[in-house]
């Protein structure tokens, strides 16, 4: 074994650097859908007189197939599709052909992730990984009828919820801000709408979606918790299509295409809410002032310059505003932009080079001649990735590279208006610099037995222009005297760290339908959010490590079955898992962090661990699909000066999480979904009792945080889908009905305590007369029955 390492290693360099090498025939070509020219991953291609020498094809239906005498016939089977048979002469070897592959008879849409995925859990060594097809989650009952990728995720097991109607994601016992949200393989620093109701993708514009929360490869980081990876669909390179929907609070429309020729394509997509629109109505014009909006649009283009080479190039700009009465206003926005370059170097040897820039903003603005301020903040991260990945034989495959990041965190600002008595505030910039090498190789040890293992290395160093405190003691503190400050220039070094994260998995397969995986990770993190909120907030401060914030680790092990049933009809798996960090930040009682240049002085640190066991059983083929997924997991934390230094559970801990989805299709016209979920209620701090200050009764809160909680969560979704009979219309529409808390479950999303006058929650002292006065507790919940419509169309 060390043998092959060692010369796989050597063809790899002597490839990188002397050139291609001379590579044995072989047949190329792409395999298509025949109706809409997209491509087909996963499609089987081999020799009919030599079965054995087979392959699969790649995301972008490409294959490449060692020749063997020809003439010969060339067998083409995917799953759902006519099986082709097609004959290659000597002259073909010469060019890439095209194959294009015909549906059956029957609806695909419900067997497009049996067998092919099915089988892959069970045989890969990916743990921890999920994938959600764009068409399921189209299916799921939606939240005033807009379908949404992070609700979609929430159903899936291991994954949490922040509350009622949010799209915040907590995997495995990490706080939001732990996973990595990438678009094209560019980051996404706030992936949500309307204070986390919707996330900011257009389902419609996304070809796939991928969830890593334990085996994460060695090329990506950054990230403690998870990975969703989100990637543009491409155009087709035939006509020009649309699809779109109105619904009841936005509308959104996708064209795709050929752009110059059939070796381009594009896909454009946007999405606009009109709630403003409908505020114009109302006869208040304190209301009619009122703006509350978001719009998000995506494009990407892509080229097929040669047999060998692919580019694509993508860019996402969404934002949200809400403005009151012209007097305040809130607005948010994402512009991401990626570049992606693949090359086929020879039929074993591929490079894909990728460079991105993600921006972040936000601006709060208060309209009043004495308090009238503007406040804004803007960050950036630009980053360079270089992959070459290597195939060998018997299972071997190795891929390395370098991935560069520049982060850019500009001056937190807040101007005063000219007659305002409030003072302008700036903090400094802070910057830092990442770089990333990563190696990783996956081999057969036996027929039954492959291992993966992955090295993944940090270097990073935060850097100027900005500045750093010194204070007594080298303790940072509100009691602690800042002794000394220093200012650093463009690209100055300020703090250096280093992390080496190995990756390591095992599967053995027990027999033909069931595997035992095993898996550890070790991941860095370097910039993190310190937030009193554990939902997230559009103006949450993020930060960089640096000389008093020392990166976040996190340590993972993990151990699985894996199992299929009835040939991928069912897929059956059972994972446990339990996780390490270390340097977890939170913040002292009455932080205060958004202005303050010195936010080390605001923060604790601390340590914490979570663990848990996942069940999901998914069923892939028939007129009914689904899954049931059931999650025991606990998350907790360590700090000093918190809970007296005692073990506590953050908000998101939820020992019992069970989801369960279903899709059922009656007629090619009529087909319906349901779901329900049921969670543990989330972690608080209720009062222990009240005190008295300034004649009035406050509530008193114990030194010990989230010991109580919120009852238990439970709702339940259906939706009712007809489509138009398609008959060969080239205008085809859909209606989609759908009722978000189907049985009207008041879960409660807040609760208040204060004083209630005249037993009458809304009523004030300047109302009137009191005749009577107590402490009471107000819940408030956000939805019960909601239904909504959306109208679905394709051209």
């Amino acid at each position: 074994m060390a043998k092959r390492l060692i010369g796989s290693l050597v063809f790899l360099l002597q490839t990188l650097f002397f050139g291609e090498i001379i590579a044995q025939q072989y047949l190329r070509g792409t395999i298509l859908d025949a109706m809409s020219k997209q491509p087909l991953p996963g499609a089987t291609v081999y020799w009919e007189s030599e079965t054995n020498k087979g392959v699969i094809t790649d995301i972008d239906g490409r294959f490449e197939l060692e020749a063997i005498r020809l003439p010969a016939q060339l067998m083409v089977s995917y799953l759902g599709y006519e099986k082709s048979t097609r004959l290659i002469q000597e002259k073909d070897l010469g060019k890439t052909i095209r194959i294009l592959l015909k549906g059956e008879d029957f609806d695909l849409d419900e067997v497009t992730v049996s067998e092919r995925r099915a089988g892959a859990q069970v045989r890969s060594l990916e743990m921890g990984k999920d994938y959600l097809p764009i068409e399921t989650i189209k299916n799921i009952p939606a939240l005033f009828g807009e379908v949404d990728l992070f609700r979609s995720l929430q159903l899936l097991p291991g994954v949490q919820t922040a509350g009622e109607g949010t799209t915040g994601l907590f995997v495995r016992g990490g706080s939001a801000d732990q996973n990595l949200v990438q678009i094209d393989g560019a980051p996404v620093y706030n992936p949500s709408h309307f204070f986390g109701f919707f996330s900011v993708f257009n389902p419609d514009a996304l070809d796939q979606v991928e969830l890593y929360k334990g085996n994460m490869p060695a090329s990506f980081g950054g990230r403690l918790s998870s990975l969703i990876d989100v990637g543009l669909k491409e155009g087709n390179r035939e006509k020009v299509r649309g699809e779109g929907g109105i619904g009841t609070i936005s509308s959104r429309l996708t064209l795709d295409g050929p752009l110059f020729s059939d070796k381009s394509s594009f896909v454009i997509s946007g999405r606009r809410t009109y709630a403003d629109l409908f505020l114009k109505l109302s006869s208040n014009e304190d209301i009619r002032n009122n703006q509350l909006n978001f719009h998000d649009l995506s494009a990407k283009a892509t080229f097929f310059l040669s047999e060998k080479d692919k580019l694509s190039i993508s860019s996402y700009q969404g934002s949200d505003f809400l403005g009151l009465s012209e007097q305040f206003g809130l607005g948010w926005s994402n512009w991401v932009s990626a570049v992606n370059w693949s090359r086929n170097k020879t039929d074993k040897l591929f490079f894909d080079l990728q460079a991105y820039h993600s921006q972040y903003s936000y601006k709060v603005e208060f309209e009043d001649r004495d308090n009238g301020f503007k406040w804004d903040n803007q960050l950036t991260e630009s980053g360079v990735k270089a992959t070459w990945t290597l195939l060998g034989g018997e299972g071997f495959e190795m891929y390395g590279g370098l991935h560069s990041q520049l982060y850019r965190f500009l001056p937190v600002e807040l101007s005063p208006a000219p007659t305002s008595s409030i003072q302008p505030i700036a903090t400094s910039p802070k910057n830092g610099f990442l770089n990333n090498l990563f190696l990783e190789t996956k081999f057969d040890l036996s027929p039954k037995l492959s291992a993966e293992a992955g090295l993944r290395l940090g270097l990073y160093q935060q850097i100027g222009p900005g500045v750093d405190y010194f204070y007594d003691r080298e303790i940072p503190g509100e009691a602690t005297a800042v002794t000394d400050s220093i200012s650093y220039g463009p690209f100055d070094r300020v703090q250096f760290y280093q992390g080496l994260e190995p990756r390591i998995a095992i599967r053995m397969m027990l027999n033909e339908q069931l595997s035992i995986k095993s898996a550890f990770n070790r991941n860095f993190q370097y910039v993190q959010i310190a937030s009193n909120s554990s939902a997230g907030l559009p103006i949450d401060r993020w930060i960089l490590a640096g000389r008093y914030v020392s990166p976040l680790r996190s340590d993972q092990i993990s151990l699985g079955l894996f199992q299929n049933l009835q040939g991928g009809k069912w897929e059956i798996s059972l994972e446990g898992y339990y996780k390490d960090l270390r340097n977890v930040i939170d913040l002292k009682n009455g932080a205060q962090v958004l202005f303050t240049d010195q936010v080390e002085t605001e923060l604790l640190t601390g340590n914490g661990w979570s663990y848990g066991l996942e069940f999901l059983a998914r069923k892939n083929v028939g007129k009914t699909t689904g899954w049931l997924a059931y999650t025991w997991s606990r998350a907790w934390r360590r700090i000093d000066g918190i809970s007296q230094n005692q073990a506590f559970n953050p908000r998101f801990d939820r020992p019992h999480d069970i989801t369960l989805v279903l899709n059922h299709e009656f007629t090619p016209q009529w087909s319906a979904g349901l779901t329900f979920v049921y969670t543990t209620g989330q972690a608080v701090t209720f009062p222990i009792g009240t005190y008295q200050a300034d004649f009035q009764s406050l509530p008193l809160f114990s030194e010990f945080r989230n010991q109580d909680r919120f009852p238990d969560y439970h709702r339940m979704d259906a939706s009712i889908i007809w489509k138009r009979p398609d008959r060969g219309r080239k205008w085809r529409g859909s209606w989609n009905f759908s009722v978000y808390n189907l049985y009207g479950r008041k879960n409660p999303f807040a609760y208040e305590f204060r004083q209630i006058y005249n037993d009458d929650l809304n009523f004030s002292p300047a109302d009137g007369p009191i005749t009577s006065s107590r402490q009471g507790i107000v819940m408030t919940y956000l939805f019960t029955f909601l239904p909504s419509i959306t109208y679905n169309f394709q051209f």
